[in-house]
Formats: C-alpha cells, structure tokens, sequence
C-alpha cells in the first residue's frame, strides 16, 4: 500500500550515479556554466558601453544574454553542488522556487524571441520606417510586456503546483525540478496541472511561434530581391542567427513539455533538459558573436582602443 505521508524534501536523481562520472560531468558542466557566464556577459556589457551597438537589435540581443544567464543560473549552480556533495535533496519550497524562476525566464525568452523576429522584419521589410516603428519607446514597452507576461505565466504554474501533495516516491528523474516530473510523483491527482501544461504553454508555444515565423515568409522573398551579395548574406547572416536559436530553444521546449515522460525516456528526457537549462543559453551568444560583424568590431573598440 502506498505510504501517504507527506513529504517536504524532494530528491534529484541526477544525471549519473558512477562517481567517476560524476567527477567528469563536474568538470564540464562547470566549464559549460562558467562559458555561459562569461559570454553572455561579455555581449551584455558591450551593448552598454558600445554606442554602435545601441540600437533596438542589440538592445533585444542583451535581453536575451541576461536571460540565458539567468536561467542557466537557475538550474546550473545546484546541479554542481550534487555532484561534489553528492547531496541531491532538495526542499519542497526551493523545488517550487526552481519551477518558479525557469518557466519565468524561459516564458520570456519566448516573447523576446518573437520581438527580435519582429524587429528583423521591420529592419529588412520596411527600412525607411525602421526608427519611427522601433523606437526606444516602442522598444521598452515591448520589454515591458514581455517581462510582465513572463512572470504572470509563471505564476500562474506555480500557483497551482502548491495545490500538490507528495508523498511515498519522492525521486525526481533530472538534475533539477520541473512540472512533468513533479506530476509523476504528486499523490494529487495532477489532471488539471497537466491541461494548463498543455493549455497555456501550447497558447504560448503556438502564438510565439506564428509570430516568429510567419514573417520571415516576407524577410525571405525581400531579402532575394535586394540588389547585391553583400546585402543578401549580411541580411541572411542576421537572420539565420535567429533562427537557428529558435529552432534550438523549440525543439527542446517541445520534447520537455509536449511529449508525454515515460520510464524508458528518462534519460532522453534528461538530454533535453541538459540542452534547454544549459547548453542553449552558451550557445546563443556563441551563434550570435560568432556570425556577428557588429560585436566583433566592439569588442575590438573596446579592448583594443
């Protein structure tokens, strides 16, 4: 019979058990975080003191580096604390905390997506109008709106999350807790959690995506017919950034939230947690430096005067 005591202490069940794996997976997950750290910062700080770069592309792009930083932090710190400790418990209150901040930043970074979608499209699509739409004003409602939305649509989750009880099982299959874990082992009948997954996140997934998406058909068909290649690739350049981070931060999303958590897809589930919450905030700075004349050129200013 299953034991209906309640449980305030959750465990993490990680990534591996084998001590000198874990020894190994330290060693590169710190590199990973500490990388994350140091380039989102880097772009962070360049759209700041850079004036070349304090236009509404950058001011989005250090939007984006704040939030990968963010929710790297979210889920980085404590995975590295298990694997030295080897202490993988965790409060119910900071399960929740966890739950809280990820879906806050990674909401965001949803919306924020969309906005830089919709700031090519008018760059590319309607030049001439380009600082009368995206104005410093225009820029900062739209960040307004997002970062608002992002905690209202975390909210809500985690509001309803303290509607569970836990009990008897209390083993969460990843290095850090999110909601389809949780409803895995609430003694609560978690049906109403698991619509509002479906409900509010496909809203969310499916709206963003449109936004992100669509105008690119009319980014595309303007981008071929503008005269010359150094146009065509520096505005493709652009662009295939994004994409590229919009496919990523997707395919993943999608994989976590969408598709149903079974016992013999912990370990895929376990790979697109680690691609989401770690690998994903290193490699949007990397795409977009990488690919990107523009940060080149400051961090040149700026470090080489």
């Amino acid at each position: 019979m299953r034991n209906l005591t309640k449980i305030i202490t959750l465990i993490l069940v990680g990534l591996s058990d084998h001590p000198p794996t874990m020894n190994g997976l330290f060693v590169l997950f710190l590199l990973i975080y500490l990388m994350t750290l140091i380039t989102n910062l880097l772009i962070f700080f360049l759209v700041i003191v850079d004036y070349h770069l304090h236009n509404p592309m950058y001011f989005f792009l250090s939007n984006l580096a704040f939030l990968d930083m963010s929710c790297s932090s979210v889920s980085g710190p404590r995975m590295l604390f298990d694997l030295v400790t080897k202490t993988r418990s965790i409060s119910l209150p900071a399960c929740t905390a966890q739950v809280f901040f990820f879906h806050f930043f990674a909401s965001s970074e949803v919306l924020l997506l969309s906005a830089m979608s919709y700031d090519r499209y008018i760059a590319i699509c309607k030049p001439l109008q380009y600082t009368q739409i995206m104005s410093w004003r225009m820029c900062s409602h739209l960040s307004v709106i997002i970062w608002v939305f992002g905690v209202i649509f975390s909210l809500v989750h985690t509001l309803c999350l303290l509607r569970l009880s836990f009990c008897g099982l209390n083993s969460i299959h990843n290095f850090f807790c999110e909601l389809p874990h949780l409803f895995q082992i609430s003694c609560t009948d978690p049906t109403i959690n698991i619509v509002l997954v479906f409900a509010l996140g496909g809203s969310l997934g499916l709206t963003a995506f449109l936004f992100t998406f669509l105008p690119y058909v009319r980014i595309i068909s303007t981008i071929l017919h503008i005269p010359g290649k150094t146009g065509k690739l520096k505005a493709f350049s652009t662009c295939t950034s994004h994409l590229l981070v919009v496919f990523i931060f997707y395919g993943s999303s999608i994989f976590i939230y969408l598709v149903p958590t079974a016992a013999n897809m912990f370990a895929i589930n376990k790979l697109f947690s680690v691609i989401i919450a770690l690998i994903n905030p290193l490699l949007n700075p990397l795409i977009y430096s990488l690919r990107n004349n523009d940060l080149k050129a400051a961090f040149r200013r700026t470090f080489n005067p």
